[in-house]
């Protein structure tokens, strides 16, 4: 069994990713930007800091108040999730599984502090994570794996026979550059042939991820 599982959150385990693409056809006019470029929602998946102000100014502009407009995202997007969280198919019955085998669990996600924990509390599953690593938690964003190496110390794994899952390109990036077992669960984005080579293993869901993990199919 591997000595501990960390979490990506959106997408991953709650099915929050269209929210972040409806925030962005609210958001970008009250910046005077009318139009939402079609390939910037799935670019920005799993970005955080400079990096999704880079990302997010390549398509409407490098004059952008891109730290502005994220502000806005995250507002919005909060706003979305007062109403509550849907979980992904499997999501109960994983965690049911790693906590039967006294696994421990962390979340490391772009997404911010505030989010995270109303996510959580939503669907029913803090309980489960000891550690919640944000965004805000790290100087560098996933593709860089900071987020998962400081999720990993504080848990006390090795990363090597740490799981990763995750959803998003950068995600995957960001696992495989951290040296640990790395899990795509696609969501709305498919992996490409650079990503393919770059994962462990890809689970249609996660049903399946606590199914390969019980036979001993994922192992440190």
């Amino acid at each position: 069994m591997v000595e501990g599982v960390i979490f990506d959150m959106d997408g991953l385990m709650f099915d929050t990713e269209p929210l972040w693409t409806d925030a962005w056809y609210i958001v970008l006019p009250e910046f005077g930007i009318p139009e939402v470029p079609p390939a910037l929602p799935d670019a920005m998946r799993g970005s955080s800091g400079d990096t999704a102000y880079a990302i997010m100014r390549s398509y409407i502009g490098q004059d952008a108040d891109a730290p502005a407009i994220w502000v806005r995202m995250k507002e919005e997007v909060h706003k979305m999730l007062e109403k509550g969280v849907v979980k992904k198919p499997g999501l109960d019955e994983l965690l049911a599984f790693l906590a039967e085998n006294d696994v421990p669990m962390a979340i490391a996600s772009s997404s911010p502090q505030s989010i995270i924990r109303m996510d959580l509390d939503h669907g029913g599953v803090r309980d489960y994570f000891s550690y919640l690593i944000s965004g805000e938690d790290v100087d560098k964003p996933k593709p860089d794996p900071q987020v998962f190496l400081v999720s990993a110390e504080r848990m006390g794994v090795n990363p090597a026979k740490t799981l990763v899952l995750e959803d998003s390109l950068n995600g995957v990036r960001a696992g495989a550059a951290g040296g640990f077992i790395t899990v795509m669960v696609p969501d709305m984005i498919a992996p490409t042939d650079e990503i393919r080579a770059l994962y462990t293993r890809e689970c249609k869901d996660l049903f399946e991820v606590r199914d390969l993990l019980a036979s001993g199919e994922i192992d440190a």
